[in-house]
């Protein structure tokens, strides 16, 4: 029996009087379409800092959080895509979105475009034709709004929204989930409109997101891990976020990646790490 997936909702937002909608993700729009080019998902790993971006700067590109800020150094040509998955970027880090976001298509959960609503109202409603909702697989609705239980709706959604285990997607076939990893399982979409699996870091939606869209091949780069610790290449010490990666990558970002890198290289689309820090902590992201 296959699971009955809920395709995320369309959204509405009220700004200056004015209705907008943000449009869910749809892999069959033929915009979305990468038509096999090589995509590059430029993170923000401070190994970064030291990238030659002149052979780059051409190539299909996706931003994710504060990476975009790069586009103030370079001439980026060709940006497909800027994902954006927790709204605490947008609160932590404001400046970033009123500084360099200019229309790029911008793929984010509906969180993410709730909490822009307050911050960043005006390009919300400036851009909403290029942005699309994404949403975890296993929260369809996942937004920090939160209707009452007691309405019609509220019950609704707090009924779809109900958390699912990975474990129920296992026979899905937009799905690969290895339900085995402990200390819980882990998986992969092969098609984001039905949603992502969430791996511990933006940038692993992100190759999910270039997956979705027909990318022929998928680069990494700025995913350091081992030097989480350290202010992203647009941090100071002074004025960086707090990262979580550290507790994170033996047991979820490094077990997701290389199941990521294995399915995918069976499909036909091989993933590559650039990261001069973060290469030997992989055994399937070498193409």
């Amino acid at each position: 029996m296959v699971l009955d997936l809920t395709v995320a909702p369309n959204a509405q937002f009220n700004i200056d009087n004015k209705t907008i909608t943000v449009y869910a993700f749809d892999a069959s729009k033929p915009i979305q379409n990468l038509h096999n080019q090589t995509v590059n998902i430029i993170a923000s790993g401070p190994s970064i800092a030291d990238l030659a971006f002149a052979k780059l700067l051409d190539m299909p590109t996706i931003f994710v959080n504060g990476s975009i800020s790069l586009t103030e150094q370079y001439d980026f040509t060709n940006i497909v895509g800027y994902v954006i998955s927790d709204a605490r970027f947008i609160s932590h880090q404001p400046e970033i979105l009123q500084k360099h976001y200019t229309g790029q298509p911008l793929y984010a959960t509906l969180a993410v475009f709730e909490a822009m609503k307050i911050t960043h109202p005006a390009l919300l409603l400036m851009y909403h034709q290029v942005m699309r909702i994404l949403h975890p697989v296993d929260r369809p609705l996942a937004t920090k709004s939160k209707p009452s239980f007691f309405s019609k709706q509220g019950f609704k959604e707090k009924f779809l929204n109900k958390k699912k285990s990975l474990t129920e997607f296992k026979t899905h076939p937009n799905f690969v989930i290895d339900d085995a990893h402990k200390p819980k399982a882990i998986g992969v979409s092969l098609d984001i409109t039905y949603g992502f699996v969430e791996g511990g870091t933006v940038a692993y939606i992100a190759a999910q997101l270039a997956f979705s869209r027909q990318a022929g091949a998928i680069h990494l780069y700025g995913i350091d891990l081992l030097n989480s610790d350290q202010p992203r290449f647009y941090e100071s010490t002074d004025n960086s976020a707090p990262s979580k990666l550290s507790k994170a990558i033996t047991e979820r970002i490094v077990p997701s990646f290389n199941l990521l890198g294995r399915v995918y290289k069976h499909q036909g689309i091989p993933v590559t790490n650039f990261s001069p820090v973060s290469k030997t902590l992989f055994d399937s992201l070498n193409g």
